[in-house]
């Protein structure tokens, strides 16, 4: 199985976030690539780095999921925030929009709030180059799996599943998950999105919410209790022509591995009702019990388990990385999710 990761991403490094209203030190930096890679070395895997970051086939295809008015955001927010005087070095919004609102403001502090969903991703100068980085990482592992791979897996920093079609969130610019998907959909039909993070892939939900081509999947910590709070609730299950192919388990705050693998189990029936052509995994490691956004209560060697009910899919599948922060133990729960992925 070949895996991919591009050195651009470390350009996105955010000192701190916003974390119960005080600044902190953001868990979401160049040390998880590091830790990642070195659980992959112990799993006998090794990184490749895709070709390109920045090119108009990219662009192309990250429109497929954004909009362009958001990336056109993204790429140039930087230098126009920096021309406003007295402004921060970082760019972080000070208002959002709420209530419904319709007005698309001209002015940056306004976009920021505008598509900044929330305090979790303050942008620095060379971000976009990072994140784009990471939209490539994405594409060169589903493109591996269109060549006809069984399996690939993309380390993706930062991570994208909280990235809707407008809107950054919760440390993900841009959908890496969701872009995957529709790169596989340029050579099949169908496709499915099971996502094992802790927390809910809400910008993949909307992504995809109103659309039956592309099944969406989340086992996460419960939203009454837990970011992102206001999505992902069990009677979230789509619309339109999307309507039933989105399906969402929440789980109560704290819940053991054994609680956290009998949903993940739930949820690949589902998927495989669906009767998907491809499979793209948001995987994230963040369910352990010690990880520094902990929620639930995973062991380590529960991710041999998780592996292996994941590697049961018939389907060709393309791994995302999503969480998983800097601990003791992440390194170790990639080498044992991938001992389990691989030993199926």
């Amino acid at each position: 199985m070949k895996c991919f990761y591009h050195p651009d991403q470390a350009r996105h490094a955010p000192p701190t976030f916003l974390l119960r209203g005080q600044p902190a030190p953001s868990p979401e930096g160049p040390v998880r690539a590091e830790l990642l890679s070195e659980g992959l070395a112990a799993a006998g895997l090794s990184l490749t780095a895709p070709m390109e970051t920045d090119s108009p086939t990219l662009r192309k295809r990250l429109e497929q999921v954004h909009t362009s008015r958001y990336l056109q955001f993204l790429e140039t927010i930087y230098e126009r925030w920096h021309a406003i005087p007295g402004a921060s070095e970082l760019v972080a919004p000070n208002v959002h929009p709420c209530g419904g609102a319709q007005h698309y403001p001209r002015h940056p502090v306004g976009q920021a709030g505008w598509h900044l969903h929330d305090m979790a991703c303050p942008l620095s100068e060379t971000s976009f180059r990072g994140a784009m980085a990471s939209a490539a990482t994405a594409v060169a592992a589903a493109e591996d799996v269109l060549r006809g791979a069984a399996r690939s897996y993309a380390l993706c920093r930062p991570p994208g599943h909280h990235a809707g079609p407008d809107n950054a969130g919760g440390f993900c610019l841009v959908n890496n998950a969701a872009l995957a998907a529709s790169v596989l959909r340029e050579k099949v039909s169908k496709v499915a999105i099971i996502d094992v993070d802790l927390h809910h892939g809400n910008g993949t939900q909307d992504i995809f919410y109103a659309r039956g081509d592309v099944w969406t999947g989340s086992v996460h910590a419960d939203p009454s209790d837990f970011y992102p709070f206001f999505w992902s609730g069990a009677d979230e299950t789509g619309s339109g022509e999307g309507e039933g192919a989105n399906v969402n388990f929440p789980l109560p705050l704290g819940s053991d591995g054994e609680t956290y693998l009998s949903a993940v189990a739930t949820l690949i029936k589902q998927l495989n009702h669906f009767q998907p052509e491809a499979v793209v995994v948001s995987l994230g490691l963040d369910v352990h019990k010690d990880d520094p956004l902990a929620g639930l209560s995973v062991e380590t060697e529960e991710f041999v388990a998780l592996g292996e009910q994941l590697s049961a899919l018939s389907q060709p599948t393309v791994v995302i990385q999503e969480g998983g922060y800097p601990t003791d133990h992440l390194s170790a729960n990639l080498t044992a999710f991938m001992r389990g992925y691989l030993r199926g």
